[in-house]
């Protein structure tokens, strides 16, 4: 009785292999640990928007536009509840990116503002805070590059046969994802010019829309 438990068991097992659910079970852990580590990011760079803002605004307390739209943006972000269901949900996905894609505009225009403000620039925490909102989005992007990739291969695992069968027979289905549009964007830095008082301002870089983020 214990040898055919054992044989039916290895059966069962080789049948699931062969099926593809290992493989799924695989690739979808690893983009559970790729979005594990984009939120890892984003919320380091939440935690240090408030002490950047504090330190401008002890400086340029009067650029209240560009204060207050990275103040919102970071609250806008805070709103979202970004749970692990939320890459199986492409609406609240957008919504979630739309967020972050706020914040990362909002905090493009206040380190251009800065540029108008030498005695801001000059200040250590100022310069340490800064250089750590910079590493962070170097951080981010290559999370984000990893997202994509993990979910790349995970929905190529679910879509194709046989595994699309075992797929549909677990409920496992494909993720949203990241667009190469959206990375071109964020890889891109602000455009900086002058108009004619020498004012700086900013042109930065859009994201093309996303048919998935309309409504948000």
């Amino acid at each position: 009785m214990r040898l055919k438990l054992l044989a039916l068991l290895a059966l069962m097992a080789s049948l699931l292999s062969g099926c593809g659910y290992n493989q799924i079970q695989t690739t979808d852990e690893q983009v559970n640990a790729a979005w594990s580590e984009v939120l890892n990011q984003y919320k380091r760079r939440a935690d240090l928007i408030p002490n950047l803002v504090q330190v401008v605004q002890g400086y340029a307390g009067h650029e209240k536009e560009v204060l207050t739209r990275v103040t919102e943006a970071r609250a806008n972000v805070a709103g979202i509840k970004a749970t692990p269901e939320l890459v199986n949900d492409p609406a609240a996905f957008a919504k979630f990116q739309a967020a972050q894609d706020q914040l990362s505009g909002a905090l493009s225009r206040l380190l251009v503002v800065v540029e108008n403000y030498p005695n801001l620039k000059a200040d250590a925490n100022f310069r340490d805070l800064q250089a750590q909102v910079e590493g962070t989005e170097n951080r981010i992007a290559v999370a984000r590059n990893r997202y994509i990739k993990s979910v790349q291969e995970y929905n190529v695992t679910v879509r194709v046969f046989p595994n699309n069968l075992t797929a549909m027979l677990f409920g496992y289905k494909t993720k949203a994802n990241f667009t190469v549009e959206d990375e071109k964007a964020i890889s891109a830095p602000p455009a900086i010019r002058f108009d004619g008082g020498g004012k700086a301002s900013a042109d930065v870089p859009k994201p093309t829309p996303d048919p998935l983020k309309q409504g948000y």
